[in-house]
């Protein structure tokens, strides 16, 4: 019987590598990815538990880094898609260069919608997947010093919520959104998160939040 098959975005660290980590425990093969060299390690991490990894180091900010995800997954149908890569900026806005705000722009805005757009309409022309998106409570709060990141997780929290309520129909295709505020994630937090945000409900209109702080809905 073959595995299911999973793709996490951003797994090198933090949310990433603890969702990916509670994939692999429940049995999904790996594809997993990060901008930077460590993915390289996480692999290690992940592969102990027996399931088949592949980590590839790309830039999601671009289509083409996306593409080549994309083309790394080799066909193989994708069960569940984990969309946390994310950038963030600190300093005031006046004193970033565009290159960086743009950056995080097409990181957490741009690559992120391409990727979904392209899961998503493989998952509902079968009606099955599951799609797992991080934004965060600082898509609702004005986030001085981190005005780029905040604004585009504001972009993140609505469109997540959007096309959740626009699949709402579909039985065998769930969307979920995983909503982290100001704390640090433990592993015990992700396990509920994995557990509720996989849970095969309906679709709301208006969808349910995850809080990360407590692991509970709202």
């Amino acid at each position: 019987m073959t595995k299911k098959f999973a793709i996490v975005t951003g797994a090198s660290t933090g949310i990433g590598f603890e969702l990916t980590s509670i994939a692999a425990e429940n049995g999904y093969d790996l594809l997993v990815v990060a901008d930077e060299p460590l993915i390289q390690s996480a692999e290690q991490n992940f592969a102990r538990h027996g399931v088949d990894v592949r980590a590839i180091e790309a830039d999601l900010s671009t289509l083409q880094g996306v593409d080549s995800l994309l083309a790394a997954a080799q066909g193989r149908q994708i069960d569940l898609l984990c969309a946390n890569a994310g950038r963030g900026l600190g300093h005031g806005f006046l004193d970033q260069d565009v290159a960086d705000w743009r950056r995080v722009i097409d990181t957490n805005i741009t690559g992120t919608i391409y990727l979904l757009q392209k899961v998503l309409r493989d998952m509902m022309a079968r009606d099955n997947g599951t799609v797992l998106i991080t934004g965060s409570i600082a898509g609702f709060i004005p986030g001085a010093f981190q005005a780029v990141y905040n604004g585009t997780k504001a972009f993140v929290d609505s469109f997540a919520d959007a096309i959740r309520n626009e699949i709402k129909e579909r039985k065998g295709t769930l969307l979920r959104r995983l909503c982290q505020a100001p704390s640090k994630l433990n592993s015990s937090t992700a396990r509920r998160c994995w557990t509720q945000a996989s849970a095969r409900r309906p679709a709301r209109a208006i969808p349910r939040t995850w809080r990360a702080t407590d692991g509970t809905l709202s």
